[in-house]
This record gives C-alpha cells, sequence and structure tokens, in this order.
C-alpha cells in the first residue's frame, strides 16, 4: 500500500482559490493513478478528479469540471488538486487516494475506479 498525507485545505471565501496536495511514500508513487474525492457531512463520498500514472490522462466529476485541475510531479512523488472558483457546495473534507494495486489502470478504457489507499483528508471550508 501507499501511504498518502493531505494538506493545504483552508476556510477560503466563495470565488476564492485553494491548492491542496498530497505526498506519497515510498519509491513507487508513479506506478499508481491517483484521485481525489470529497464527503460533505451527511453525503456519500464524491468522486472529484483522477489521473494516470503519467500525468497524461486526467478526469474530473461533473461539479468540478472547469474549476478544478488535478496534476502530479512523480519526481516529488505528490499529486495535486488546483480549485478555482469555489463555491459553498464545495465545502467537504477532500481525500487524496491511490489505486488498490499499480499497474491497475488503463487510461483507454477511462478513469481508474479501484482504489486501496487513503489519505486523512483535509477540510475545505468555502464561506459566502
Amino acid at each position: 500500500q501507499v501511504q498518502l498525507v493531505e494538506s493545504g485545505g483552508g476556510l477560503v471565501q466563495a470565488g476564492g482559490s485553494l491548492r491542496l496536495s498530497c505526498a506519497a511514500s515510498g519509491r513507487t508513487f508513479s506506478s499508481y493513478a491517483m484521485g481525489w474525492f470529497r464527503q460533505a457531512p451527511g453525503k456519500e463520498r464524491e468522486f472529484v478528479a483522477a489521473i494516470s500514472r503519467s500525468g497524461g490522462n486526467t478526469y474530473s466529476g461533473d461539479s468540478v469540471k472547469g474549476r478544478f485541475t488535478i496534476s502530479r510531479d512523480n519526481a516529488k512523488n505528490t499529486v495535486y488538486l488546483q480549485m478555482n472558483s469555489l463555491k459553498p457546495e464545495d465545502t467537504a473534507v477532500y481525500y487524496c487516494a491511490a489505486e488498490r494495486l499499480p499497474f491497475m489502470h488503463d487510461p483507454r478504457v477511462g478513469p481508474p475506479t479501484d482504489f486501496g489507499s487513503w489519505g486523512q483528508g483535509t477540510q475545505v471550508t468555502v464561506s459566502s
């Protein structure tokens, strides 16, 4: 498994921006597709974005398309989520996730779906 630690959450006004980071342990980070999810109080966990092992393919949930961008730096074992034009409904705990096993994801068939390692989460609060 991959150990993941998120950072960068906080309180921001509507219309503002935040960048989340997720640092991964180990030397095999580039072997895993990665994703971001979020969960608001009383709601189910929601897919936010995902990225292929190389970073050449990215995927976004409908609610964040055009506002959030996922990227990764394999040399730094880190995946990012740039969040722009934030809305109060983006308020949630944001979680970073790695595929359950290395080299599972095939970008030709769509986004990764089988995540097996999760971070502890970072709170994002957007005030109106």
